[in-house]
């Protein structure tokens, strides 16, 4: 028996008193401009002020959780990191994504302020790509998240 998708209603919060700060990383830079976009259009459809964005830009993933922390002296109500690791010869990718990951997740908590892992770790640069435009655009997912738990902080 085939499964059926459905395409998901997109239902945004009221973001017009909310602000965001999202650490993007330069590293594989066609992927995390395309999720950097998405978040962004996916943050004014919500009403979210251009004046209440920070960006800052990293050089790779791996520093995502030090921007992240930098973000925070803005007391921001959600922050996004957005970042693309793609698989290599070598499991250096499994030790970036893990150390990523616990970083900013060890920070949230910390900091008491959500921050949303929008890091892509794919096999090769197709799954990059696919996960990066268009409908499945990760980084407008992550935009909706970080919307959601904004209003649950």
């Amino acid at each position: 028996m085939q499964r059926k998708h459905y395409a998901k209603k997109r239902v945004l919060r009221d973001g017009s008193s909310l602000s965001f700060g999202i650490a993007v990383s330069k590293f594989n830079t066609d992927i995390t401009s395309s999720l950097l976009e998405g978040a962004l259009k996916t943050l004014k459809d919500a009403g979210v002020k251009k004046e209440n964005i920070q960006i800052l830009e990293v050089p790779g993933s791996f520093e995502l959780p030090f921007a992240c922390l930098k973000l925070t002296k803005k007391k921001p109500d959600a922050i996004l990191a957005l970042g693309c690791i793609i698989k290599g010869e070598t499991s250096h990718d499994v030790y970036i994504a893990q150390s990523v990951a616990t970083g900013l997740t060890e920070l949230s908590l910390a900091v008491k302020i959500p921050v949303i892992f929008g890091v892509l770790t794919t096999n090769n640069l197709k799954q990059a790509k696919t996960r990066s435009t268009g409908e499945t655009n990760k980084g407008a997912e992550c935009a909706e998240t970080a919307l959601e738990m904004a209003y649950l902080k």
